[in-house]
């Protein structure tokens, strides 16, 4: 099957070339394990290559960098401590822009469009001055991404708990800080910032995962059928992220 999707990636790629569409806009996809399965079991790198994108993506250190084939190219981005809850990407978008690309930023300023996440244990916001922190966070990020604007940038909310993981005031803030990150107050009037709601797609009215979307009570991570029925919703986002980004009738 991983082989088939290859094959289709790489058929589609190779047509949109010969096509006379150029150079495909490349996508970059940061990411943990949450961010892998989708991408697996969600048709996400098939589903952008049919649009004549190419999707690379990041994991941990270790696993580093695959290319738009899904190829793991033996290199990785040396994404400090490889934290990717708010704070670490604060810390990654303070980094200065390098020519040779020598940090995190650098390289994935490497591509069109950046797509980044935290993971779900960045949900278990304990207390007000944490949410805060957050906000002042992805503010400075914001202030980043204005520098930027022949790149596209999509962040995402992170995925929520399941309630064995969580407390349900934690997992409020949560809904709190997803409902910040896809305000007007946030990204907008911005045309090359936008954000997933991964957040939402996935919680139930009690803001912690959905049954129907969880392995077992005990792992956060968003099950089969979640990322089967978000993945072509997020090919979608990205799509019609790009159209605007671009001005394109």
């Amino acid at each position: 099957m991983r082989w088939r999707s290859l094959c289709i990636c790489l058929v589609v790629l190779l047509m949109a070339r010969f096509a006379g569409l150029g150079t495909p806009t490349r996508i970059l996809f940061m990411h943990h394990s949450t961010g892998a399965n989708l991408i697996r079991e969600g048709g996400v790198r098939e589903g952008l290559a049919a649009l004549g994108f190419e999707l690379s993506d990041h994991g941990y250190n270790e696993d580093g960098l695959s290319d738009a084939l899904g190829r793991p190219t033996g290199t990785n981005f040396a994404v400090p401590d490889d934290n990717t809850d708010p704070d670490g990407w604060a810390a990654i978008f303070a980094q200065p822009v390098t020519a040779p690309p020598s940090n995190t930023l650098s390289r994935m300023l490497d591509y069109d469009v950046i797509v980044f996440k935290s993971c779900f244990p960045t949900s278990n916001i304990t207390d007000d001055e944490m949410l805060a922190n957050y906000e002042t966070y992805y503010r400075a990020i914001r202030s980043v991404v204005d520098q930027h604007p022949d790149h596209l940038f999509i962040a995402f909310t992170p995925p929520p708990l399941v309630p064995n993981e969580t407390e349900p005031a934690n997992a409020l803030r949560a809904r709190r800080w997803a409902q910040y990150l896809t305000s007007e107050e946030y990204a907008g009037g911005r045309r090359n910032l936008a954000v997933f709601d991964f957040f939402s797609l996935l919680a139930g009215s009690d803001n912690v995962l959905r049954q129907e979307y969880r392995g077992d009570e005990w792992d956060s991570h968003p099950n089969q059928l979640a990322n089967e029925t978000i993945g072509p919703v997020l090919v979608s986002f990205i799509h019609e992220a790009i159209v605007r980004w671009r001005g394109a009738p």
